[in-house]
C-alpha cells in the first residue's frame, strides 16, 4: 500500500470510526483493526489510536450543543477523574507488559456491552441519580474504566455510556454527549503522556485523527435521530463482537 493510499484509507476509516464512536459505539472497533490492516504493528496501533481519538473531543462538543447546554458545570466537575485515569493508564502502558492485561480486555468490553444493554433495568434498580452516594459511585466506577481507556481503550466508551445512563441521565443523546466529553478528557491526557515518552507514527496518526474529527461532527446527530431502543442493542452487539475479536486475537 502506497503512503498516499494508506493516508486516504485512514482518513475515510477514521471518519467512520468517529461517527461510530461519538454516536454511542466503539471507535476502536473500526480504527484499531484498520490500523493493523494498513501495516501498523499492534502496540504502535494502540498508541496511534489513543492519540488520534483526541480529535473526536472538539468535534463531538460542537455537535452536542443542545445536550450540553445546561451541563457545563457537571462536565467541568467530572473531568478530573477521566483525565487522571487516562494519565495513569498511559503510564502503565509505557511501564508494563500488556500480556496479562490483554487477557482481561475482552471481558471488560463484554461487561460494558452487557451493562449498556441492561442499563434501563439497572437504572430502575439503582434509583435516584442525584444523590451524593451516586456521585461517589460514579467516581469510583469511572476511575478504573478511564484507566483502562488510557491503557488500551477498546470499549471504554461503551462502559462510560452505560455508566452515564445508569447514574446520570437515562436520555441516550444526553448520556452520549456527556460520555463523549469524559472520553475526551481521558484520551487527551493519555495522549500527552504517550507523545512525550514515545515516538508517534504521525504519518498514520494525522489522517486517522482528521477523519475522526469529521466523523465526530456527525455522530451526536445520529444518536439524536435514531431511537435509543435501536441504538442500545446495536452498540451492545458491536461490543460483544469486539470482545470476541479481542479474545480470538489475544488468544492466538
Amino acid at each position: 500500500m502506497t503512503p498516499a493510499l494508506r493516508a486516504l484509507t485512514l482518513l475515510v476509516g477514521g471518519g467512520l470510526a468517529g461517527v461510530v464512536g461519538t454516536a454511542g459505539g466503539i471507535t476502536t472497533l473500526v480504527s484499531y483493526p484498520l490500523l493493523l490492516a494498513t501495516g501498523v504493528p499492534a502496540l504502535v496501533a494502540n498508541v496511534t489510536n489513543i492519540v488520534a481519538v483526541t480529535a473526536c473531543w472538539p468535534g463531538s462538543a460542537l455537535a452536542s450543543g443542545p445536550e450540553l447546554e445546561h451541563r457545563a458545570r457537571w462536565v467541568a466537575r467530572h473531568l478530573a477523574i477521566p483525565a487522571l485515569g487516562g494519565g495513569i493508564g498511559a503510564a502503565l502502558l509505557l511501564a508494563t507488559s500488556s500480556h496479562a492485561f490483554d487477557q482481561v480486555v475482552p471481558f471488560l468490553v463484554l461487561s460494558g456491552s452487557c451493562a449498556l444493554l441492561l442499563s434501563p433495568w439497572l437504572t430502575r434498580l439503582t434509583g435516584c441519580r442525584s444523590s451524593r452516594a451516586s456521585g461517589r459511585a460514579l467516581d469510583a466506577i469511572m476511575l478504573p474504566i478511564t484507566l483502562y481507556g488510557g491503557y488500551f481503550g477498546a470499549g471504554s466508551g461503551v462502559m462510560l455510556l452505560a455508566t452515564m445512563l445508569i447514574f446520570v441521565d437515562e436520555d441516550l443523546p444526553t448520556a452520549n454527549a456527556l460520555k463523549n466529553m469524559l472520553v475526551g478528557a481521558n484520551v487527551v491526557l493519555a495522549a500527552v503522556v504517550l507523545i512525550v515518552f514515545r515516538s508517534i507514527d504521525w504519518a498514520a496518526t494525522l489522517p486517522l485523527a482528521a477523519g475522526m474529527l469529521i466523523g465526530s461532527l456527525l455522530g451526536p446527530s445520529v444518536t439524536r435521530r435514531v431511537p435509543a431502543s435501536v441504538i442500545r442493542p446495536v452498540v451492545a452487539a458491536l461490543g460483544v463482537g469486539l470482545a470476541i475479536q479481542l479474545w480470538v486475537s489475544h488468544g492466538s
